[in-house]
This record gives structure tokens, sequence and C-alpha cells, in this order.
């Protein structure tokens, strides 16, 4: 699949809901951190475009910040940017990224890595009424 198709396709709900739900459950628990973590990032001006690689597994990239056996989630959180995924091949088309890219402020970008499935998801964070906090 190339880039431009997983980006294209990255907020389809049909594209597979499967994920979706445990993404939604998950991302409920962890949205503040996220979204703290994100801020962090741009206001460090270390990047203007934070990425949160989720899997089930281990990656070798990119830094853990939730374990999902630590903390009884479906998926293990990392945080990593745009540049990392750049360096690392995974985005070619750096311009074409920054177009699609959502306002950090009010979306959390995703990467979602599963064995079946394997692409950016922009989730809107929810109001603050809505979240819960990790402990």
């Amino acid at each position: 699949m190339e880039l431009s198709d997983t980006l294209e396709d990255s907020n389809d709900a049909e594209l597979n809901p499967k994920f979706m739900g445990t993404i939604t459950a998950d991302f409920l628990k962890t949205c503040d951190a996220l979204k703290e973590a994100s801020y962090q990032v741009r206001a460090r001006k270390f990047s203007q475009y934070p990425v949160f690689p989720i899997c089930k597994d281990r990656l070798e990239w990119g830094q853990m910040l939730y374990d999902k056996e630590e903390l009884g989630l479906q998926w293990s959180y990392y945080i990593s940017m745009m540049e990392e995924f750049v360096q690392r091949g995974i985005v070619e088309d750096e311009e074409q990224f920054k177009s699609v890219y959502k306002d950090a402020d009010e979306f959390c970008c995703l990467f979602v890595v599963d064995k079946q499935f394997v692409n950016f998801v922009f989730v809107p964070y929810p109001n603050d009424d809505n979240s819960v906090e990790l402990d």
C-alpha cells in the first residue's frame, strides 16, 4: 500500500471497524496524556507533527509512553514525530504528509501497527467532560 493511499483513507471508518473500536476504547483512557505530550513536543519545538504509534506488540522505534500490559490497555502507545517517519522511509513525501496532517490541538495522529492493518488515523480529542485520566 502506498503512503498516499494510507493517508487518503486514514479516517475511513468503514476501512476497518474492528480496529476503530479497540482504538477508541483505549484512546478515551489515554487522550488527555496524549494531548499534553503533543503540546509539549510542539512547544519545545521538537516537531510540529507529533505522531503516536500504537501496536499490540513491541516497536523498535519511537519512545514508549504506555505499555498495554502495565495499564490494562489493548494497545501500547509510543511517541514519535513526522521527522522520524521520514528518516525511516515510512513517510516519503513530507509535504504530502503535512498537507493531510490535522490540527494537533484538535486531533491526535495515531499510527496503528497491526499484523493485518497499518495506517495513520486522526482521532479527535474528546471534550474535557468525556475524557478519563490514567493513574
